[in-house]
């Protein structure tokens, strides 16, 4: 499966449309990254627990995404799009979305 941000690959013909596809990740920071990224913050630097989290979650929607074109018959997944929310009422939930349109190419 080719996942790309452009619209068009060189080399490649579209020769069918599939749809939108998405991939959404929802995960809870727990404390222990809190923690971690609190003494980074006071401190100064990179909060590493936290772009981890970041990196996991960013590449299951990717993983969710293409599983999902797959299932369509798609060859590759165009367009894509990565989109960050927080979520909660403590904002302690980060959801990561992963859109993009499926395509059959040559």
């Amino acid at each position: 499966m080719i996942i790309s941000t452009t619209n068009t690959l060189d080399g490649k013909r579209i020769i069918e449309y599939k749809g939108i596809v998405f991939g959404e990740v929802v995960s809870g920071v727990n404390f222990l990254k809190d923690f971690a990224a609190g003494i980074t913050n006071f401190f100064g630097g990179r909060s590493n627990s936290y772009e981890g989290e970041l990196i996991q979650a960013r590449e299951n929607a990717i993983n969710e995404m293409s599983q999902r074109a797959a299932a369509m018959g798609a060859t590759a997944v165009l367009g894509v799009d990565i989109d960050y929310e927080v979520l909660g009422s403590a904002n302690d939930m980060l959801m990561v979305t992963a859109s993009g349109t499926a395509v059959v190419t040559e």
